[in-house]
């Protein structure tokens, strides 16, 4: 049963086809799709904690929205509930996270991640989940 499903996206079009291929799933399945964005910290902001000009945190939140969006756009989720969440950490790390705290059956995910919004690189991340999930994963291309 997949009462379930997260799908990790970096908005890149491989992301896109992720969501579109966990769509098809929750539609069959009557399933809940958690979409999920993991955005790390900008390196160069370590140097600056005291700078209080840079608000990293609103940043992160933002760009997250923005990959969000893009990754949304023009696909279809009217019939499918659908909860979108923006996490901060590495990547591979916060996914493994989720799939354990919101019990996932089913992780679907880009075989590859160009987003430009977020930088974050799917590939070498759907590496480290296939080998450290528990649940079933499912890469799209």
């Amino acid at each position: 049963m997949l009462k379930k499903i997260l799908v990790a996206t970096d908005a890149s079009e491989y992301s896109r086809q992720a969501l579109q291929r966990a769509l098809e799933l929750a539609r069959k399945f009557h399933s809940e799709i958690v979409l999920l964005i993991v955005m790390d910290k900008p390196r160069g902001y370590a140097v600056n904690l005291l700078d209080e000009h840079v608000n990293w945190l609103e940043q992160i939140e933002q760009g997250g929205e923005l990959a969000i969006q893009a990754t949304l756009e023009g696909i279809d989720i009217s019939d499918v509930p659908l909860i979108k969440k923006i996490v901060q950490g590495n990547p591979a790390t916060m996914i493994l996270q989720e799939i354990e705290t919101e019990n996932i059956d089913l992780v679907v995910m880009g075989s590859h991640g160009y987003g430009a919004i977020t930088g974050a690189l799917l590939g070498s991340v759907s590496q480290r989940v296939l080998h450290g999930a528990k649940c079933s994963v499912l890469i799209a291309k």
